[in-house]
């Protein structure tokens, strides 16, 4: 959708605020379809998702956190609390040890035999949306606010995220190509369509070379060669496992691309790179300035 309305926009002078609108419409109108969101008095939550966390950490709710999962990192101070596990592979025992009275799950927490199994032990569990689009943000953020009883608040928070995003939005006919790169498990993998870290890419204006893809990829030395990126994204996770940015820049897969040569490696937290949060013009902010767009 958002690629066809930049293709719309290729000769035109329209703002941002016209580019978006479709996007708030989609998010008004799942917003009022969530009128199974009611407010909870619930002390203590276990927030599944990094995004999920970040926006409890946003509105002001932190004090009712007992746990996380792994992929909440930001702000640094959440890694204080207890961890469950991944939320993509959570254990109910690691839930139940908390004695949450809510657990606020990302849509794609699981699995889903433990979700269950925390249901029917009387645990309640809200499942909020967490696609890699902007409508989806927008839901997240109504979502979770309207749980905890601060819908004005996040109400502000999207507010000041759309103000943020129009912005710091610039469109170009001629766009910087550009790649993700992850390490996960000791395999360097690529950014897809159909995810959030594509997602920031394309608002930030850059032409993702993994856009054939779906979902993450192992990338090769070939791949990266036939498609040599004027800029490369890569997670702080993945600077460290090479032990620093010079080291990475001379993988035999990235070494003799225009942006290795260049300078334009951009570094960003994992979940800043793959989530889409309520820092999502701070990415955007970053990456530009990264590969010095004007």
């Amino acid at each position: 959708m958002m690629k066809d309305l930049m293709g719309a926009l290729a000769s035109s002078t329209v703002t941002i605020v016209m580019l978006l609108l479709p996007l708030n419409v989609i998010a008004d109108e799942k917003f009022r379809n969530n009128a199974d969101f009611h407010q909870t008095d619930a002390k203590r939550i276990v927030a599944l998702g990094g995004s999920v966390t970040e926006i409890i950490y946003a509105l002001g709710q932190h004090d009712r956190l007992v746990g996380i999962d792994q992929s909440s990192i930001y702000p640094p101070e959440v890694r204080s609390l207890p961890s469950v596990g991944y939320y993509r592979n959570v254990p109910a025992e690691g839930v139940l040890r908390l004695k949450p009275d809510l657990v606020i799950a990302s849509e794609q927490a699981g699995p889903s035999q433990s979700l269950a199994q925390l249901t029917a032990l009387g645990i309640r569990i809200e499942r909020v949306s967490d696609q890699p689009e902007l409508d989806s943000l927008y839901t997240r953020i109504y979502q979770i606010a309207k749980l905890l009883g601060v819908s004005e608040q996040g109400q502000n928070m999207r507010d000041e995220l759309e103000h943020k995003l129009a912005s710091s939005y610039r469109f170009q006919t001629d766009q910087p190509s550009a790649m993700m790169i992850v390490m996960r498990s000791g395999k360097l993998l690529g950014a897809g369509r159909n995810t959030a870290a594509a997602k920031i890419i394309e608002l930030s204006s850059l032409n993702n070379l993994l856009n054939d893809y779906s979902g993450y990829r192992p990338i090769s030395a070939e791949i990266v060669h036939a498609r040599m990126p004027a800029a490369l994204i890569v997670t702080t996770h993945t600077v460290q496992s090479f032990g620093g940015i010079d080291a990475l820049r001379q993988h035999v897969a990235l070494s003799k691309t225009p942006a290795a040569i260049n300078g334009q490696m951009i570094e960003l937290d994992d979940l800043l790179a793959q989530g889409l949060g309520p820092r999502l013009p701070l990415a955007i902010d970053k990456i530009r300035q990264g590969i010095a767009v004007q």
